[in-house]
C-alpha cells in the first residue's frame, strides 16, 4: 500500500494517509522515552530535584527507601510541512506527478505526526505567493490541512524570499521543518529559504522529488522538452543520455553536499519509489528534534 501507483486509486486523502500509516506501522514499535505519565514502566531511586508527585509511597512503606515511578510517554513537537507547488512540480512520470507524490507523502507524515500528539502546519510555495496554515495539534486542524493540501495545483515559479524568519520562528522552541520540493529554482530562491530556516536552528528535512524518467533520461520518444516554469524548449536525442546522466549525477551530489554543509537532512526520492524509506527518515529526524 506504499506504492504510489496504488495510492493514485485512493481519492480520499485522509483515507489514503490512514491506509499508508496503518500499513507502515504494522509491527513497528514506536520509540518512547521515559518520564512521568499515566502508564507505569519502572522504578528508579529518588534524586534531589525530582518531582515529588511521582514518589511511590507503597514502595517506601515496603523498603524504607524513596523511589520514583517512570512511565513510557511520547514527547510532542511542532512539525511544519513546506510544499513546493511551483509549475515544475506538475512534471508527470507514468501517470504520477511530483505534486501527487508530495501530497501523498505530506498527508501520511501529517497523519503520523498527529498520532504522536504533534502539532502540524502546512506552508505552500506557489506562483510567487505563500499559503500558511499555522501548526496545531487537534484532529480538526489535521482535516483542514488535508483539505488545503488537496486543493494545491502547481503554478508559476517558486516564491521569492519573504519574511521567513518571522514566519517560521515559532515560539522559540526547536521545530521539525519538512520541505518537499524538486529543487528547481531560477535564482537561488530555494537556497535563500533554506538559509533562513537553518539560521533559526530548527531541524530541517528536504525530500527532493525526481521523476524516474528524469533520472533515466527516458521520455518516451519525445524529441523536445519544455520547461514548465519558463516555457523554454530544448531538442533531445538518445545520444545525449550519457552526458545528461553524468551531469545529473554531479548536480545531485552538489545539492547533497550543499545541504549537508547547512546541516540539513537530504533525501532524493523517485516518484516511482514506495513511501516507506521517507517515512523511516522522518521518524529518525523527528526523534532528533525532541531533544
Amino acid at each position: 500500500m506504499l506504492d504510489p501507483k496504488v495510492l493514485m486509486t485512493i481519492k480520499d486523502l485522509p483515507l489514503l494517509a490512514k491506509t499508508v500509516i496503518d500499513g507502515f506501522m504494522n509491527g513497528f514499535n514506536k520509540s518512547k522515552v521515559k518520564g512521568p505519565g499515566l502508564e507505569f514502566s519502572q522504578y528508579r531511586s529518588y534524586q534531589p530535584g525530582d518531582d515529588l508527585r511521582w514518589l511511590d509511597w507503597h514502595m517506601f512503606a515496603r523498603s524504607d527507601r524513596y523511589y520514583i515511578r517512570e512511565s513510557e510517554v511520547e514527547t510532542s513537537i511542532s512539525v511544519k510541512f513546506l510544499v513546493d507547488a511551483s509549475a515544475s512540480m506538475d512534471h508527470d512520470d507514468n501517470g504520477i506527478k511530483k505534486i501527487d507524490y508530495a501530497r501523498f507523502l505530506v498527508a501520511s507524515l501529517a497523519w503520523l505526526s498527529n498520532l504522536q500528539g504533534d502539532s502540524v502546519g502546512l506552508y505552500v510555495f506557489q506562483d510567487g505567493g505563500l499559503f500558511s496554515l499555522a501548526s496545531k495539534p487537534d484532529p480538526q486542524h489535521l482535516q483542514r490541512l488535508f483539505y488545503h493540501l488537496q486543493q494545491v495545483k502547481p503554478n508559476g515559479r517558486f516564491t521569492q524570499p519573504v519574511h521567513y524568519r518571522e514566519l517560521f520562528a515559532g515560539d522559540g522552541r526547536k521545530e521539525l521543518l519538512v520541505f518537499v520540493t524538486d529543487m528547481y529554482q531560477a535564482d537561488g530562491e530555494i537556497n535563500k529559504l533554506l538559509d533562513s530556516l537553518t539560521a533559526l536552528k530548527h531541524e530541517v528535512v528536504v525530500f527532493h522529488l525526481m521523476g524516474k524518467n528524469e533520472l533515466d533520461f527516458d521520455f518516451g520518444g519525445y524529441a523536445s522538452l519544455e520547461d514548465l516554469e519558463t516555457g523554454e524548449t530544448i531538442e533531445i536525442n538518445t545520444q545525449q543520455a550519457v552526458e545528461y546522466q553524468q551531469k545529473l549525477k554531479s548536480h545531485l551530489e552538489a545539492i547533497r553536499m550543499q545541504l549537508l554543509g547547512k546541516h540539513i537532512y537530504y533525501r532524493m526520492l523517485s516518484t516511482a519509489q514506495p513511501l516507506d524509506e521517507a517515512l523511516r527518515d522522518f521518524l529518525t529526524q523527528r526523534n532528533k528534534s525532541k531533544f
